[in-house]
């Protein structure tokens, strides 16, 4: 609410300045109108000819280009305080030495590497190219179909904890849910373990204090809020962390889209059933999400001089064959890996595709991925909310139903409540499980993770899933998807200005 709040203020001084200025133009140079006009243009098409010089994404930077030609200072104010701020931030900045510094902790296995490269798998071999993290096959993975089946494993297991705890969140709300949590942290931390928790400062505005950290500092719990909000640091700063991890003495690891709020374990949820899910686990793969959680905890209060001592060594074999990649997502990278890695996916779907999102505001190149799947054949599926958590996202995202479901793209909506799920399956071999919603925060603004597996036993349950989830939902029709003269016009206002917001 603060976030929309402070850009709503932006768009005014913005507003108001574009406006003084004509008006002061008009008032006392009026003389020197078309010299001024000349040079105002000018300027104007010379920020957008930058924009479209290092343009990757044309459709997410159409609205730059179109606000800064009619209304060069306006458009111009926003693009500075509301555009890539991220490398000018301090703290961004660090995260991104952190993570040159840490690569070389993650080192692929070359034998795991020929395996892939020999096998032709497309999509491991783009991850394992451009991301810093590994490939590796001495995993078990289990899958949560929903939040409150999650809960009570990640308790069991946070049970068990004897070295460390590290829990990295964007929303930490004090209920249920967290007060379980927090009992067993206390517990933990009066024996000796180290525990670590970092949450996202805008995440959770409205649920903890800003002394929270210093609360749970009593306990003997260390608690950094990420990119911490104040009226002269960060107070534009749209790159929040909307990652969601726990690991446990390197041995064990959750994620998922579940964050610590007792709506993701069906509690006082205000929206029917809150359709959400986790991941858990229990190998090498673990080491990938260490040391992102050590790259943004570092940034922070550079606190670990060798954080090898965080790795376990997994020296028992698994017996489930798979290839597992924990990733980041940044937006410090020049690549849009989130992005990127749910079109590889959609581009080398055989049989089907079937997504489950709760947020649907994708650009062209996703729009065209979609279609171009749908007409080669491939069942492609996607589940969004049946009730949405915000109405103006909403409208956005069915503005989009149309041209998919023309395209030959199937879209249900979950009759039962909200999904909040962030899932790709595709031809029972490939999955990815994770926090990137398909929208442009998620996918250009936030640091965010996913877990990409591919031939691994147990994705089998996440197609159980899908399948008992279709069983619970509408299919719309074609009818249902066009919309009426007037909501047409307004979803393509909304979408037009979608990056912006």
């Amino acid at each position: 609410m603060l976030n929309a709040i402070k850009r709503a203020l932006i768009v005014v001084m913005g507003v108001l300045l574009q406006f003084g200025f004509a008006i002061l133009i008009r008032l006392f140079f009026y003389k020197y109108l078309g010299i001024i006009t000349f040079l105002y243009s000018a300027i104007s098409i010379l920020i957008v000819l930058g924009i479209l010089k290092n343009s990757t994404r044309l459709s997410t930077d159409l609205p730059w280009v179109i606000l800064i030609l009619i209304f060069p200072i306006f458009g111009t104010i926003l693009l500075i305080t509301l555009g890539r701020s991220y490398s000018k931030n301090k703290l961004l900045k660090g995260i991104f030495t952190y993570e040159k510094k840490y690569s070389s902790y993650l080192k692929q296995d070359e034998k795991i590497k020929t395996e892939i490269e020999n096998k032709d798998l497309d999509n491991l071999k783009y991850l394992m190219n451009r991301t810093n993290y590994f490939v590796s096959t001495n995993n078990n993975v289990t899958y949560y179909k929903f939040g409150e089946l999650f809960y009570p494993e990640l308790l069991k297991e946070l049970q068990k904890a004897e070295k460390f705890i590290f829990m990295e969140y964007f929303i930490i709300n004090e209920g249920q849910m967290w007060n379980g949590i927090l009992d067993i942290l206390k517990e933990k931390a009066a024996l000796g373990v180290e525990v670590r928790i970092l949450y996202d400062d805008m995440g959770s505005l409205a649920m903890l204090s800003t002394s929270y950290p210093k609360k749970l500092a009593k306990y003997g719990i260390k608690c950094i809020p990420f990119n911490k909000l104040s009226p002269f640091r960060g107070i534009f700063m749209n790159n929040r962390d909307h990652r969601k991890m726990t690991i446990i003495d390197g041995k064990v690891a959750f994620s998922g889209g579940v964050n610590l709020s007792d709506e993701y374990i069906n509690v006082n949820s205000r929206l029917g059933i809150w359709k959400d899910n986790g991941i858990k686990i229990e190998g090498d793969a673990i080491w990938n999400l260490t040391v992102m959680f050590l790259t943004m905890w570092n940034a922070n209060n550079n606190e670990d001089k060798d954080i090898k001592k965080f790795k376990y060594d997994f020296k028992e074999s698994s017996q489930n064959n798979g290839y597992v990649i924990p990733y980041g997502v940044a937006p410090l990278h020049p690549d849009l890996i989130g992005e990127d890695v749910y079109i590889n996916m959609i581009n080398s779907a055989k049989k089907y595709l079937y997504i489950m999102t709760p947020y649907l505001i994708i650009d062209t190149d996703m729009v065209n991925a979609l279609s171009r799947a749908a007409k080669r054949g491939v069942d492609v599926r996607i589940i969004v909310p049946g009730i949405p958590d915000k109405k103006i996202v909403y409208t956005q995202t069915s503005s989009f139903f149309k041209i998919l479901n023309d395209n030959g793209v199937n879209i249900y909506k979950f009759s039962k409540g909200f999904v909040h799920s962030k899932v790709f399956l595709a031809d029972d071999s490939r999955a990815v499980v994770g926090t990137i919603n398909m929208d442009y925060r998620s996918l250009y603004l936030h640091f965010e993770n996913g877990i990409y597996v591919e031939n691994v036993t147990n994705i089998k349950d996440i197609k159980a899933d899908f399948a008992e989830t279709f069983s619970e939902c509408h299919k719309l029709t074609a009818k249902e998807v066009n919309p009426s003269f007037i909501k047409s016009i307004w979803q393509s206002i909304l979408r037009l200005f979608a990056p912006l917001f």
